[in-house]
This record gives C-alpha cells, structure tokens and sequence, in this order.
C-alpha cells in the first residue's frame, strides 16, 4: 500500500522554488500571535503552504488521497517544464502553454482562501438550490407518472464524490416526501474543483496569454493565493471580485520574482517578453502583495510590511490553529454521517 498523503502543499514546491535559495525560502506571515515574532521567516519548501488532509476525504469509509495524487499527475507534473521554459524565455509549444494555464487555474482554486470563499457563497445559496432541484425533479417525475411514461433507471457514477444523499419517505396516506442532505465542507469543495478542472477549464486553456517581465532592480514575489482575478479602475480603484470570463478584467500569477504570467478578458495582452515600465510593476507588486491571505514569499527579505502590515492577535492566531486542527476529524465525521 502507498502511504497516505497528509501534508496537503496548497502552493506545490515545484513552484515555490523559483523563489528559494538553497532549498530555503524568506516567508513573511501576515497573522502572528505576538510581536515578538520576527517579519521574516526562512523555511524548507516542504514545510511551508500546507495543510494536514486538506485534501483527504472519506471514500468507502476510508481515508483516500486521490485528489492529492490526480492533482500532482494532471496539473502539477505536466506545468514544471513549461514554468521552467517561461522563467528562462524559451520557446514554448502549444501543449506549454495549455499545461501552464491549466495549472493556473487549479491553484486559484485550490487553496484555503479560495476554501473559505467557496464555503460563504454556498452557505447563502446552496438551500435555496437544492430547494429548486429538488422540485423540478419531482415535478419531472410526476409529468412522467401522469403520461405514463417510464424513466430510464439511474446508473450510478462511482466517480462521482459529490456528497449528497435523497431519501424519500414514505406517508400514510400512500404519498412521499424527498429529503435530501448535503455536507457543506470539504468533500463538496473538492468535488467543485475537480468539476472546473476536468470541465470549465477548456473554456479557459484557448484564450490569449502572455508571460511578461520586471524591470532590472525590482522582482514580484508571491503569496499563498498567487492567482489574482483583478478588476481595475485606476491605480488607486480596484477590486479582487474579477473572474475568468469577466470582461476587461487582469488575472496574473507570478511565475518566478522577473515573470509574471498575464490573460486580460476580451483584449489582448503585452506582446510575450514585454519589460514593463517601473511604475506598471510596481503597482503590479503591491496588488499580488495585497492579495495574500496568511503567506508572502518573496526571493529575499523585503519591504513588503510596508505595503501589508501583519496582524498581531494571539486570539486570532490561536482560533485559526483550532480550526485546522480539527479540520479532518471534524469533516470526516460530516462525511461518515452522509
């Protein structure tokens, strides 16, 4: 048997590493328990941006790491030449190029803030949802029933993990009523990401991207949300609510601290290799450094608390830990109850 992935890298090492030196990478956390921490941190690859079964889920009533592996084999293997051919201004095929973004992709979607993002929107329109398919499935079968018509049996997709379980209860009085449960965490939020990376993401891989460059003396670094949907205004307006398809909206996601990857919806982009001017890029710089969510990490201590200053909460900092200490046993539980 292989052994089970816990340490779930939420940002591969195979990226992280254009930043590191030796192995070692300068980390800035933006929530600490005490000042006395210092702004910067060196850590090994392997011990930074992960989280412990993050991406575990129960399948059969035991513990699975599938989704780590499938990430690792169709996302993340196939992007290490291409990051390394753009980082180092090579040619680059079209199958480059495709594995590129489709690795961009999967890491907007695959870290703890796209999590916590994911889980707020759901838990304002995930009922009101299953209300509505719930009754138009029930309309659809009692259509069928009235006209006689017989519906093809259901066959079951045992590759499909959505976690989601109908019982119909039968009355007394000869009728039924539908019960649906749904587990609102992690089992649900893989099965979203999977389902934009196997089927959405064509959609994406045919549009118009760019690799572009820093000027000499500054470099970007990156963050544990390095993917940045931007909706920009002016230098001093903007947004991160931008989207894939959103019109005249930026994404970019640094690709080492001198290239950044570049797709504008619906326009084109800076010709491949463009150097941007000083201020384009460092504005550029401030916007990946204001869109962290825990983690900065830069090719050498910077001046980036300047720009985002962390926050100092020991009750902060000590609720997080909480809640990713209980993270596993908690959703594996919610799941085993499903």
């Amino acid at each position: 048997m292989t052994q089970l992935h816990k340490d779930n890298h939420y940002v591969p090492q195979l990226y992280l590493k254009q930043w590191s030196t030796n192995g070692k990478i300068s980390t800035y956390r933006l929530l600490v328990q005490h000042e006395n921490i210092p702004l910067w941190k060196e850590h090994s690859l392997r011990g930074i941006a992960f989280h412990q079964h993050l991406y575990t889920y129960l399948m059969d009533q035991e513990e699975t790491d599938e989704f780590e592996r499938w990430l690792d084999q169709e996302l993340e293997a196939p992007a290490e030449e291409a990051i390394r051919r753009a980082v180092n201004n090579e040619r680059m095929s079209p199958e480059h190029w495709k594995n590129l973004i489709r690795f961009a992709v999967a890491q907007d979607v695959r870290t703890p803030a796209n999590l916590k993002s994911f889980l707020a929107r759901q838990e304002k329109s995930l009922q009101i949802l299953m209300n509505e398919i719930v009754e138009d499935s029930v309309r659809k079968l009692e259509e069928a029933a009235e006209v006689g018509v017989r519906l093809p049996p259901h066959k079951a997709d045992l590759s499909n993990n959505f976690p989601l379980k109908v019982t119909v209860n039968r009355t007394p009085d000869g009728n039924g009523e539908v019960e649906t449960k749904i587990v609102l965490g992690r089992k649900l939020w893989l099965w979203s990401v999977r389902h934009l990376l196997t089927n959405t993401i064509d959609k994406i891989i045919h549009q118009h991207w760019t690799v572009v460059q820093a000027p000499a003396g500054m470099s970007w670094p990156t963050t544990d949300s390095p993917v940045i949907k931007l909706n920009y205004y002016s230098s001093e307006k903007y947004d991160f609510g931008g989207g894939w398809a959103v019109p005249k909206g930026d994404i970019f996601l640094p690709l080492g601290p001198k290239h950044l990857l570049h797709h504008s919806v619906g326009q084109r982009s800076w010709p491949r290799g463009t150097v941007l001017d000083r201020p384009t890029a460092l504005l550029i710089r401030k916007i990946i450094i204001e869109h962290a969510d825990r983690y900065i990490f830069d090719k050498e201590r910077s001046d980036v608390h300047h720009i985002r200053p962390r926050v100092v909460s020991s009750e902060m900092y000590k609720k997080e830990q909480n809640v990713w200490q209980n993270w596993h046993r908690e959703q594996s539980k919610a799941e085993l109850n499903l």
